[in-house]
Protein backbone atom coordinates (compact mmCIF):
# COMPACT_ATOMS: atom_id res chain seq x y z
CA UNK A 1 0.00 0.00 0.00
CA UNK A 2 2.89 2.59 0.55
CA UNK A 3 4.31 1.69 -3.02
CA UNK A 4 0.50 2.51 -4.50
CA UNK A 5 0.74 6.02 -2.45
CA UNK A 6 3.42 7.08 -3.29
CA UNK A 7 2.93 6.34 -6.77
CA UNK A 8 0.08 8.26 -6.19
CA UNK A 9 1.74 11.12 -5.11
CA UNK A 10 4.42 11.04 -8.14
CA UNK A 11 1.25 10.96 -10.33
CA UNK A 12 -0.18 14.17 -8.82
CA UNK A 13 2.86 15.52 -8.95
CA UNK A 14 3.44 14.92 -13.03
CA UNK A 15 0.16 16.43 -13.35
CA UNK A 16 0.47 19.98 -11.41
CA UNK A 17 3.91 20.33 -13.57
CA UNK A 18 1.49 20.47 -17.00
CA UNK A 19 0.18 23.06 -17.94
CA UNK A 20 -3.14 24.32 -15.93
CA UNK A 21 -5.69 23.50 -19.21
CA UNK A 22 -3.79 19.82 -19.10
CA UNK A 23 -4.08 19.71 -15.16
CA UNK A 24 -7.88 20.60 -15.03
CA UNK A 25 -8.85 17.82 -17.52
CA UNK A 26 -6.59 15.01 -16.08
CA UNK A 27 -8.43 15.77 -12.85
CA UNK A 28 -11.49 15.77 -14.60
CA UNK A 29 -10.91 12.48 -16.07
CA UNK A 30 -9.83 11.09 -13.24
CA UNK A 31 -12.82 12.32 -11.54
CA UNK A 32 -14.77 10.44 -14.25
CA UNK A 33 -13.15 7.36 -14.01
CA UNK A 34 -13.24 6.67 -10.91
CA UNK A 35 -17.42 6.46 -10.74
CA UNK A 36 -16.45 3.39 -13.10
CA UNK A 37 -13.70 1.52 -11.18
CA UNK A 38 -13.79 -1.85 -10.05
CA UNK A 39 -12.68 -0.97 -6.66
CA UNK A 40 -10.55 -3.87 -7.41
CA UNK A 41 -7.26 -2.74 -4.86
CA UNK A 42 -9.05 0.31 -3.49
CA UNK A 43 -9.17 1.39 -7.22
CA UNK A 44 -6.05 1.28 -8.15
CA UNK A 45 -6.28 -0.81 -10.38
CA UNK A 46 -6.96 2.51 -12.11
CA UNK A 47 -2.87 3.42 -11.58
CA UNK A 48 -1.95 2.29 -15.01
CA UNK A 49 -4.95 3.84 -17.18
CA UNK A 50 -4.17 7.37 -15.19
CA UNK A 51 -0.87 6.70 -16.04
CA UNK A 52 -1.19 6.27 -19.84
CA UNK A 53 -3.36 9.43 -19.66
CA UNK A 54 -0.30 11.78 -18.05
CA UNK A 55 1.88 10.23 -20.83
CA UNK A 56 -0.03 11.46 -23.34
CA UNK A 57 -0.67 14.61 -22.02
CA UNK A 58 3.22 15.30 -21.15
CA UNK A 59 3.96 14.17 -25.20
CA UNK A 60 0.82 16.63 -25.68
CA UNK A 61 1.96 19.54 -23.98
CA UNK A 62 5.57 18.85 -25.01
CA UNK A 63 4.66 19.34 -28.68
CA UNK A 64 2.51 22.49 -27.56
CA UNK A 65 -0.80 21.17 -28.18
CA UNK A 66 -4.01 22.50 -26.47
CA UNK A 67 -5.45 19.75 -24.31
CA UNK A 68 -8.82 18.67 -26.87
CA UNK A 69 -6.04 18.29 -29.36
CA UNK A 70 -4.98 15.65 -27.79
CA UNK A 71 -8.20 13.81 -26.51
CA UNK A 72 -10.42 15.34 -28.88
CA UNK A 73 -13.92 17.31 -27.89
CA UNK A 74 -15.28 14.42 -26.52
CA UNK A 75 -13.57 14.23 -23.50
CA UNK A 76 -15.88 11.62 -22.13
CA UNK A 77 -15.80 9.62 -25.44
CA UNK A 78 -12.05 9.83 -25.01
CA UNK A 79 -12.41 8.67 -21.45
CA UNK A 80 -14.38 5.72 -22.10
CA UNK A 81 -12.03 4.26 -24.98
CA UNK A 82 -9.74 3.60 -22.05
CA UNK A 83 -11.82 2.24 -19.64
CA UNK A 84 -12.35 -0.54 -22.46
CA UNK A 85 -9.66 -1.81 -20.89
CA UNK A 86 -9.96 -2.05 -17.76
CA UNK A 87 -12.26 -3.58 -15.05
CA UNK A 88 -14.93 -1.53 -14.18
CA UNK A 89 -18.14 -1.48 -11.80
CA UNK A 90 -20.04 -1.73 -14.20
CA UNK A 91 -18.33 -5.20 -15.94
CA UNK A 92 -18.29 -6.79 -13.14
CA UNK A 93 -22.06 -5.71 -12.19
CA UNK A 94 -23.02 -6.92 -15.68
CA UNK A 95 -20.67 -10.08 -15.38
CA UNK A 96 -22.43 -10.99 -12.21
CA UNK A 97 -26.51 -10.22 -13.82
CA UNK A 98 -25.40 -12.50 -16.49
CA UNK A 99 -23.70 -15.09 -14.61
CA UNK A 100 -27.15 -15.95 -12.18
CA UNK A 101 -29.72 -15.33 -14.62
CA UNK A 102 -27.44 -18.26 -16.76
CA UNK A 103 -27.29 -20.74 -13.77
CA UNK A 104 -30.80 -20.31 -12.65
CA UNK A 105 -32.16 -20.80 -15.89
CA UNK A 106 -29.88 -23.68 -16.72
CA UNK A 107 -31.17 -25.37 -13.37
CA UNK A 108 -34.59 -25.02 -14.27
CA UNK A 109 -33.77 -26.68 -17.86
Amino acid sequence: MIGDKKDWRQMQSRAKALPTEYTYVFHKIQHYMWSFSSGHDSGMDMMPIFDDVLGLFEEGAAAGKRVLEVTGEDVAAFSDALLQNANTYTENSRNKLNSEIKNKVNKHN
